[in-house]
């Protein structure tokens, strides 16, 4: 919901906690990451697109330097912080993610003052489809226009990421910002993590006759428990093992792998660099309109996260598997893992069989069943009012 609808709906929240009307909404997405998992933090390659689902920020500025940060999808828990106040940990929970980025923008040098900010969205939380990026951009949106910054994409799509990481304290990548502030609509984003350069590469699914569904396994995650830490210091601790800079240095070298003693480290490193192979093999695919053919690298992403990368999660195996069975072309969990959504390619006349197969799988387990969401990549985060 990204319309008139959508910002009316921010608006009306924003009118029920502040009682007036907001300067502005502003309207950042959620993405899918189609292939390219853990690899945005080892310098590698990732291919996400945005959706049209995300988080909606309503908001106007304030004189008395206090950020005010109310959600729809959390009214119990408020915050309001003066500015000096900001630090890492003041506030906790959902709000820390705009408050981080008001800090981090302060922290820049970037004269943003007080503001008084209402979310909604319609994006789950914990489904790995990146609610926290989003929410952090439509934040970083609305407080860079109402004070009159004028901040490139890419600039602030990393001031968002370091929000995330210094404030949050999740050590996360670029591209779950990147993939928000800067895809277009029909199109994937190819990035280099490393460069931070970007290309779009079409992903017209419907015009091949395919479709990508969304299936969210509704086990919930949290990239700030530790698990998601523990495999990027792991990453860094195979790096230096092998006596590079990060993991994507050896991705011309897959042999490298191999040298590494230490059984897990070997795993990990070997995740990171068939990884990589595969966004470059699925961008070249993908750009040469062989969008079906792609099917087979996704299934192997999952497999290497699976069994070399360790964050997979029993409902996502479980609906990998019956994907397939139902007749998808490939499918692999989406996401930092353990917990979220799992995404399944397949010709658009097999979208029924595959459903199909997968609640019959999560009913034979005895599992709530899933939901789905069809995915159709969309355009990055705007101003909508």
């Amino acid at each position: 919901m990204t319309g008139p609808e959508a910002a009316d709906q921010a608006a009306r929240w924003f009118a029920e906690c502040y009682g007036a009307e907001p300067s502005g909404v502003w309207h950042a997405p959620g993405r899918v990451n189609l292939i390219g998992e853990h690899t945005d933090y080892n310098d590698g390659f990732v291919l996400p697109f945005a959706l049209r689902q995300g988080v909606r920020a309503a908001a106007s500025r304030r004189d008395d330097g206090v950020f005010e940060l109310r959600s729809r999808q959390a009214p119990e828990a408020p915050a309001t912080v003066p500015a000096g106040a900001l630090a890492p940990g003041t506030p906790s929970g959902w709000a820390a993610y705009p408050a981080g980025v008001a800090w981090v923008l302060l922290e820049a040098g970037c004269p943003v003052g007080g503001a008084s900010i209402a979310i909604d969205a319609d994006l789950e939380r914990g489904a790995a489809l990146s609610s926290s990026a989003a929410l952090e951009c439509a934040a970083a949106l609305a407080l860079t226009e109402l004070y009159g910054l004028s901040v490139p994409r890419p600039e602030l799509a990393a001031l968002a990421r370091r929000a995330e990481n210094e404030f949050v304290g999740v050590p996360s990548g670029i591209m779950d910002q990147s993939a928000s502030l800067l895809c277009e609509q029909g199109h994937a984003l190819l990035l280099d993590c490393r460069s931070g350069e970007s290309s779009p590469v079409p992903l017209d699914l419907a015009g091949f006759g395919l479709v990508l569904l969304v299936v969210d396994t509704r086990v919930r995650h949290a990239l700030s428990d530790g698990r998601y830490a523990e495999r990027r210091r792991s990453c860094e601790e195979a790096a230096r093992a092998l006596g590079v800079p990060s993991l994507r240095d050896i991705t011309d070298d897959p042999g490298a792998v191999e040298r590494l003693q230490d059984p897990v480290l070997r795993r990990r490193a070997r995740h990171v660099v068939t990884e990589n192979a595969r966004v470059l093999q699925t961008a070249g695919l993908l750009r040469a309109g062989l969008a079906a053919s792609c099917g087979p690298l996704l299934t192997a992403s999952h497999a290497s996260l699976r069994d070399d990368f360790e964050v997979s999660w029993p409902q996502a195996d479980a609906t990998v598997e019956a994907a397939a069975a139902g007749g998808a072309l490939g499918a692999r969990m989406t996401g930092g893992g353990f917990g979220g959504s799992v995404i399944a390619l397949a010709e658009a006349a097999s979208g029924g069989d595959v459903r199909a197969s997968v609640d019959e799988a999560f009913a034979g387990h005895g599992w709530k069943p899933p939901r789905y969401l069809e995915a159709l990549p969309s355009a990055g985060a705007r101003r909508l009012r």
